[in-house]
């Protein structure tokens, strides 16, 4: 009986994207801000253990069930035919068991926090299970990737807090998370457009098609918006972050704007920073 292949290491690193990891950051920084509003920059160790480490297996288990969603699109586009599953080095089934084995570990985790958190992580898990099958049927799974990245965030507020309904905070984090993924994903959707069009998915980059950069610019601007409504919350000291993550942003779609679609690619690699720079204000306060 012929084995089906389970997969060198160096398959699961390109399967996990752990040589690519600037999605990694994309999912952390929402969540950290959470953890920090949450705690006015001190959170339990315990609970920035636990994220930090579920931010880890989420995108894996992320990265591995948009894989298993692709398997049939994947070998017909040049920029993904190499991929483990659809070169045939990982078999579905392999890549299935280990998603389902990371939710399950980061299930576990969750569970030393609250029962709150519990059933916010088990949303997150719909949240990101469906993502990679939304591009089939709506022109905004970059929407639906902001929500299922900024879930972090509403969860990492309930664990330091107990609660997500006594503050604004937590949800005007999740939606500039959601305005944030516009802006990145729709930049990367861009070079995405022709292999879209051959393989029959929706993005909206191929919605917006000329609109495309005055929408990541936009939803860009919207996303500064919401940030500022939280650092209100927080005093003088918590702009300092702001400050920084609007002055690179701002950079970067000056950038877009002068380079044109060209810069997209280095847009969506260079946009993390801002979530990093978001969170500094939060540790200075």
């Amino acid at each position: 009986m012929k084995m089906r292949p389970v997969g060198a290491v160096g398959d699961w690193v390109q399967l996990l994207r752990m040589d690519r990891p600037v999605g990694y950051w994309l999912l952390l920084w929402p969540t950290l801000w959470g953890l920090l509003a949450a705690s006015h920059g001190r959170p339990e160790p315990k609970n920035l253990l636990i994220f930090v480490t579920g931010v880890f297996l989420m995108r894996s288990a992320g990265c591995v069930i948009n894989d298993f969603a692709d398997r049939g699109f994947d070998p017909h586009v040049e920029r993904t035919r190499d991929r483990p599953i659809a070169a045939g080095c990982i078999a579905p089934g392999t890549a299935l068991a280990g998603f389902v084995f990371m939710l399950f570990i980061a299930l576990l985790l969750v569970s030393q926090t609250s029962p709150l958190v519990v059933e916010l992580a088990v949303a997150g898990v719909l949240l990101a299970a469906i993502y990679p099958f939304m591009k089939r049927f709506t022109h905004f799974p970059q929407a639906w990737l902001g929500m299922a990245f900024g879930w972090g965030a509403v969860m990492a507020w309930a664990a330091e807090t107990g609660n997500v309904t006594n503050s604004p905070i937590p949800w005007l984090l999740f939606a500039a998370n959601i305005c944030w993924s516009l802006s990145y994903d729709t930049a990367y959707a861009i070079g995405d457009r022709a292999d879209d069009m051959k393989i029959n998915v929706k993005s909206t980059a191929l919605w917006l098609g000329d609109r495309s950069i005055a929408a990541v610019i936009g939803s860009g601007i919207v996303m500064l918006a919401f940030l500022a409504a939280v650092s209100w919350q927080y005093g003088v000291l918590a702009w300092f972050g702001w400050v920084l993550a609007a002055s690179w942003q701002l950079w970067l779609f000056s950038c877009l704007a002068r380079k044109g679609e060209a810069w997209s690619f280095p847009f969506f690699l260079k946009s993390h920073w801002t979530g990093m720079l978001f969170c500094l204000g939060f540790v200075v306060s």
